[in-house]
C-alpha cells in the first residue's frame, strides 16, 4: 500500500475537526489512516495552527543542527586536547567557551 503523505494544513484541519465533535472513526475513514496515526497527529499538532506548526518544525531543524554543531566542537576539542597531550603539552582549555565562541563567529 502506496504511503500518502498529508500536508500541515490537511492535518491541522483534521484535528480541529475532532475538536468540533466530529468522531475519530470517521476522519480516519475519511483520510484512508489508521486510528493511531490520528491521535499521534493530536498529540504533536493539538490546538496549534498551520503556521506555528510550520514554525516549530523549522525550530527543530535549527535545534538538530546546533546539537550536531556542539558535538562536531566536543570532539574536536577532545582531538585536540589528546594530541596536546601525547605532545608532552598540557592541553590548553579556553575559559567561558571561547573555542565554541569563536568557531561559531568564523574566525
Amino acid at each position: 500500500m502506496k504511503r500518502k503523505r498529508y500536508s500541515v494544513g490537511q492535518i491541522v484541519a483534521a484535528v480541529k475537526q475532532h475538536e468540533l465533535g466530529t468522531s475519530v472513526a470517521d476522519i480516519s475513514r475519511r483520510l484512508g489512516i489508521a486510528e493511531k496515526t490520528f491521535y499521534r497527529w493530536k498529540k504533536e499538532y493539538g490546538g496549534l495552527e498551520a503556521s506555528e506548526v510550520r514554525e516549530l518544525k523549522q525550530l527543530r531543524e535549527e535545534n538538530a543542527k546546533l546539537k550536531k554543531l556542539v558535538a562536531d566542537l566536543s570532539l574536536d576539542k577532545v582531538m585536540l586536547q589528546d594530541i596536546a597531550a601525547k605532545n608532552g603539552k598540557r592541553a590548553a582549555t579556553p575559559r567561558g567557551g571561547a573555542l565554541f565562541a569563536a568557531t561559531l563567529c568564523g574566525e
